[in-house]
């Protein structure tokens, strides 16, 4: 398990237990974080599941594919260096104590 920790566009924290192997949408969807909406389900079909990754952590993760990239185009106030979707990030133990900042609406 890694934690991961949320924070929502008004400040409030959560600090979760996140599986290996899930993503960090999954990880937010199963302990009903608000503020991820996952319309799609995690197919990268849409841009619910926007964040910005703290920027500590954004030099740490796996670069951005180009469907990812594409869909961050329809995020709500995209951040080149920070924006990331949360279904495109696969939890592993390189990822415990990753922190992740919901942006003021979902669209």
């Amino acid at each position: 398990m890694v934690k991961i920790t949320y924070i929502e566009h008004n400040g409030t924290e959560h600090v979760v237990d996140v599986a290996n192997g899930l993503t960090v949408m999954e990880g937010a969807r199963d302990n009903n974080i608000p503020g991820i909406e996952a319309d799609c389900g995690g197919a990268c079909a849409c841009s619910t599941c926007h964040v910005y990754v703290d920027g500590a952590w954004a030099e740490k993760l796996p670069a951005k594919d180009p469907m990812e990239e594409d869909m961050l185009d329809f995020a709500w106030q995209p951040d080149p260096a920070t924006s990331r979707l949360t279904c495109q990030i696969k939890v592993t133990d390189a990822l415990d104590g990753l922190v992740v900042r919901m942006p003021e609406k979902q669209i």
